[in-house]
């Protein structure tokens, strides 16, 4: 053992890591588009890609990760672009985004990819392995239109481009800067703590040995007495004048340690500006209460929104739509006094407001349009008395003079 290293195999070394920064980012994603993105026209999510909300929400979870992401509008369809794929190159003078590279290699065996992408076109590359790129694709232009000649039906290709770059940045923040930011220390911390913690219980209580008449035992030999002990759990000492072993006992720190890992909880919830979803549950609160524990996240939502919707309107206007996006944020809220306080003010709104209100507040307002449609048709068969033919008078044809003739005359 002495002179070389050795590796300890019995000491507990649990290394755990928290989802912090995952569960926030889930979170502030999942509150401002959890619900779909609504449009002033209905016309507009037809003319879009069937997956855009989902894209849209793929491309703010890597913007909170990363600091940026990127949507590419591929004529009728919206690509992420994450900043672990794409390099982009910003204009010198006013910082626009102006080109890019996307590259990928979907196996260290397969070739690498590459895309240059350029106001006037995109060019695509690839590189075998141990050798130059190469162009796979020379340079083309983003919409690809096919014409058929008129002359033996001979197919055409033309193509044209954007008005505009058609790769469109979705920022964090001003800067670009990750979610993460000034938060890992706090996470590390965490993340030790609770480490320390689970070795301490996989250990037991902590335990040292006071040796006794062991003929001046050294380093060398207190490590093989320890490491005997843990493999055989037998203690030996070896004395002329009646070596004696004694086990002392130190109790971990468990409620330190606790109280440490609930204030490491707390900053952090602080300092993402979470919602803690536990502290709201643990008790019957009130909706004041609940709108209260949402204010940091709104805080926080309000300004990652403006990035949101400057993204959307970009993709918008490449796709040619001119619309804005709204958003109903997902929120926990207090069922019966939300209805209570509603059917409180009921006098002073319509039925519309109060149908679509109540169901809002139950999580079924997908579900309006079909309600609408099966109330028309009650009161159509309410006002019919259930038979629309049972009002309408018999007519009979008249063969000779070809007029018909009511049966009640």
């Amino acid at each position: 053992m002495q002179g070389r290293a050795h590796t300890d195999m019995w000491t507990a070394n649990h290394k755990l890591a928290s989802r912090f920064f995952g569960m926030a980012v889930d979170q502030e994603v999942s509150y401002l588009l959890g619900n779909g993105i609504t449009f002033a026209e209905e016309s507009t999510k037809k003319k879009l890609c069937p997956d855009f909300d989902q894209e849209v929400m793929d491309a703010a979870r890597n913007a909170k990760i990363a600091g940026v992401s990127f949507g590419f509008w591929d004529v009728e369809h919206l690509r992420v672009f994450s900043l672990q794929e794409f390099v982009p190159l910003y204009d010198e003078e006013n910082g626009a985004l102006k080109a890019g590279i996307r590259f990928w290699q979907v196996d260290p065996d397969k070739p690498m990819r590459a895309t240059l992408y350029e106001m006037d076109g995109f060019t695509e590359y690839f590189q075998p392995k141990n050798k130059d790129m190469e162009v796979m694709q020379a340079k083309r232009r983003y919409k690809r239109i096919v014409r058929t000649a008129a002359v033996g039906e001979t197919e055409i290709y033309d193509g044209e481009n954007y008005e505009g770059f058609p790769i469109v940045p979705l920022k964090n923040n001003r800067h670009c800067l990750s979610e993460i930011c000034g938060k890992r220390n706090t996470i590390d911390a965490l993340d030790l703590a609770s480490s320390n913690m689970v070795n301490n219980v996989d250990e037991g209580n902590l335990i040292y040995w006071v040796l006794s008449n062991c003929n001046g035992m050294d380093d060398l030999d207190d490590a093989k007495f320890i490491e005997r002990l843990k493999t055989t759990h037998v203690a030996h000492a070896d004395g002329d004048d009646g070596a004696k072993v004694t086990p002392q006992t130190i109790e971990a720190p468990y409620d330190g340690t606790n109280t440490t890992i609930d204030m490491l909880k707390r900053k952090l919830y602080e300092d993402f500006q979470c919602f803690d979803a536990a502290a709201v549950s643990a008790g019957s609160q009130t909706a004041t209460a609940i709108k209260a524990s949402y204010v940091p996240l709104d805080l926080k939502t309000d300004k990652f929104e403006s990035e949101v919707t400057r993204f959307i309107v970009e993709i918008l206007r490449l796709a040619g739509i001119d619309d804005t996006p709204s958003y109903t944020r997902n929120q926990i809220i207090n069922k019966a006094e939300e209805t209570q306080s509603l059917l409180m003010a009921a006098q002073y709104y319509d039925d519309e407001y109060i149908t679509k209100k109540l169901l809002t507040i139950n999580g079924d307002i997908d579900q309006y349009e079909d309600m609408m449609k099966r109330k028309a048709a009650e009161d159509i068969d309410r006002f019919t008395g259930g038979n629309e033919q049972e009002n309408e008078p018999e007519v009979t044809a008249n063969a000779e003079t070809g007029r018909g003739a009511s049966a009640n005359g």
